[in-house]
């Protein structure tokens, strides 16, 4: 079918024919990263580790309870991490791939056997290659343009990235005119200021390298809700 014969289908049955318009994928995403973080709403950053090292922080990790591991992959071998992780996850634990930038990018995380992805920064056609293999995505937004951009692509839950810089109330401002967007915190978040995050509404916080000295036992019982 062309996209003209697409978008008169849409007109004729009624249905919204907006960018994002009859793409259930992305309703799925919204499930899956809601569901994922409802209890526990930490997502564990695994960057510039070796497999073996990877490996061993999300074991520490799912042993803590945190429900979502993103390996980088970036580099090269970031993607070898990634599959070393995937393939040490306990069944039932999805793994994701993290600077998911290109489509090019998401083909070698979901041949790594990546079963979501994450994004710095907003890239609509890793966006629509990622709902073309229902791949749960989340791309980054630093704007509120950006984030209007996301919902008009159809995607209702992001990355809010730098939020160190961007801080809690950016959150709290952009809930206002944008209640439908749902937010994970990521980029200069510990634990000194997750909870924060978590209070000015965001579904959830990524941590990186201050997960290694945060006592992430602690931080997880201190996070769930």
């Amino acid at each position: 079918m062309t996209d003209e014969q697409a978008t008169t289908r849409t007109r004729d049955t009624g249905a919204d024919t907006g960018p994002g318009a009859g793409a259930a994928p992305f309703a799925h995403w919204a499930e899956f990263f809601s569901g994922a973080l409802s209890e526990v709403p930490l997502v564990a950053i695994l960057r510039g580790l070796d497999a073996d090292e990877a490996v061993l922080a999300a074991r520490e990790a799912w042993d803590c309870g945190v429900p979502l591991v993103e390996v980088t992959v970036e580099r090269p071998a970031g993607v070898d991490a990634l599959r070393a992780v995937v393939e040490a996850a306990p069944e039932g634990r999805p793994v994701g791939a993290g600077t998911v930038t290109t489509p090019e990018r998401l083909d070698l995380a979901r041949k790594a056997g990546a079963r979501f992805a994450i994004a710095p920064g907003l890239d609509d056609e890793t966006v629509r290659h990622a709902q073309r293999h229902d791949v749960p995505f989340l791309p980054g937004v630093a704007t509120p343009s950006e984030a209007g951009r996301a919902l008009a692509l159809g995607v209702r839950t992001v990355k809010v990235f730098p939020a160190s810089i961007l801080g809690p109330e950016w959150i709290r401002a952009v809930a206002d005119p944008l209640p439908e967007l749902r937010v994970v915190a990521t980029g200069g978040i510990n634990a000194g200021n997750a909870s924060d995050y978590l209070a000015a509404g965001a579904l959830g916080v990524g941590m990186g390298s201050a997960l290694r000295g945060a006592g992430l036992p602690g931080l997880v019982e201190a996070l769930r809700r």
